[in-house]
């Protein structure tokens, strides 16, 4: 069960203490930013953190997956929009393009080093190993007097 509150079903990115995903009080709800604002899952195994981002219609070479600050994972891309020709009569223009960024601070654990991104139709999956955490050592102290 996650600890992150759900709102109509949908798990609340500002209720996230490890997105850094920037509310914007601006951003209108045309198609453009309905690219922009690519669903991001992300789930932690005892083997991993595992990220899924829908990214239908793009190839790898549209999409960027980098570390920067040292355990900040960040997924951009962009979806360049279709050429309209001087003789094409368009009726309808529904599928978004645009840019995106999505950012997640990466919990200490997590392998920097080892991380693996893949793409296979239209969902990139990205893999950040975890490193094994040593349980701490409870030790008893002799009581003198």
């Amino acid at each position: 069960m996650s600890l992150i509150p759900s709102v109509f079903g949908r798990r609340s990115s500002a209720m996230d203490p490890f997105s850094l995903d920037v509310w914007d009080p601006f951003r209108s709800s045309d198609e453009t930013s309905q690219f922009a604002a690519t669903r991001v899952d992300w789930k932690e195994t005892p083997e991993a953190h595992v990220f899924k981002a829908d990214v239908p219609g793009l190839k790898k070479e549209e999409v960027k997956v980098e570390v920067e600050e040292g355990n900040v994972l960040q997924i951009s891309g962009e979806r360049s929009r279709e050429k309209e020709e001087k003789n094409d009569t368009w009726h309808r223009m529904e599928r978004s393009s645009g840019q995106f960024l999505r950012r997640f601070r990466l919990p200490e654990n997590a392998k920097m080093d080892e991380i693996k991104a893949c793409m296979e139709n239209g969902v990139l999956t990205v893999t950040v190993p975890k490193a094994e955490v040593k349980k701490s050592e409870v030790k008893a102290i002799d009581i003198s007097g």
